[in-house]
């Protein structure tokens, strides 16, 4: 597994990448194993959500689990080749498999994230 230290990270097994004043989430390499083979996404676009609401849904063949947003702002754009490649998820949840792009409203909620050596130890790697 892997945990990128330029990101942020939740309790919920969201990350979060900021660039400027936009937001990149998605699940974690932690998150998306727990869930097994990502099947279908549903995400909202152009909602404005507040910290700790749902984004959406991530469906996988175990589970279907809520996607919280870690920050509060207006989502700008859902990853929508994920509906023709959900797979995308389990391959690279860093990369290609991020899920959702923000335009932060309030940036210092992400000061209260974890880091990935806090992430790592929450799953007790």
């Amino acid at each position: 597994m892997t945990f990128p230290s330029d990101l942020k990270y939740t309790k919920d097994h969201e990350w979060l990448r900021i660039e400027g004043t936009t937001g990149t989430i998605g699940v974690t390499d932690f998150a998306q194993g727990e869930l097994g083979d990502v099947i279908y996404l549903d995400l909202k676009e152009g909602i404005t959500a507040n910290a700790h609401e749902s984004l959406g849904s991530i469906e996988a063949v175990k589970t279907v689990s809520d996607l919280f947003t870690p920050v509060s702002g207006k989502v700008l754009e859902v990853h929508s080749s994920l509906n023709d490649a959900p797979e995308t998820v389990n391959k690279d949840p860093y990369g290609e498999g991020w899920l959702v792009k923000i335009e932060l409203s309030n940036p210092k909620e992400a000061e209260t994230m974890l880091s990935a050596d806090e992430y790592k130890k929450l799953i007790g790697e």
